[in-house]
């Protein structure tokens, strides 16, 4: 699929969630509507490589690259990591239990710049330390 033709897409999606929305997307609206469009590249990627379809693989790959470079700058797992033990400290976390209050403080930040799957895994990799 050709570059104009993604984003074209992605324009598409941004329209329609103005559409539901009855009004123009503000800057976090409309990356959300690019982070959605960039998790379906991502989860399409990890199905075609499960099914061994490598030429389908490097499509989404391709496609998944357009739609980064309208998305802010993704965060390092170790600025990740930083952000994560800053949330933990916040909540004053101590278990695995308390992972949905320490994702609750810290995706707010994390918004459109990073995956929330990376994300979760390492808060729970920090937080099963702890406990």
């Amino acid at each position: 699929m050709s570059h104009e033709s993604i984003l074209r897409l992605a324009l598409a999606a941004i329209k329609n969630a103005e559409i539901a929305k009855g009004t123009q997307l503000d800057e976090n609206e409309l990356i959300a509507v690019m982070s959605q469009q960039a998790k379906q590249r991502r989860e399409s990627i990890a199905q075609f490589a499960e099914g061994g379809r490598q030429d389908l693989v490097a499509q989404e790959e391709e496609e998944l690259r357009i739609l980064m470079d309208y998305l802010p700058p993704q965060l390092s797992e170790k600025e990740i990591r930083s952000l994560a033990l800053e949330a933990i400290d916040q909540v004053e976390a101590t278990s695995l239990a308390q992972m949905g209050e320490v994702m609750r403080v810290l995706m707010p930040q994390l918004k459109g710049k990073a995956d929330g799957q990376v994300v979760s895994a390492i808060v729970k990799g920090l937080l099963s330390q702890l406990g």
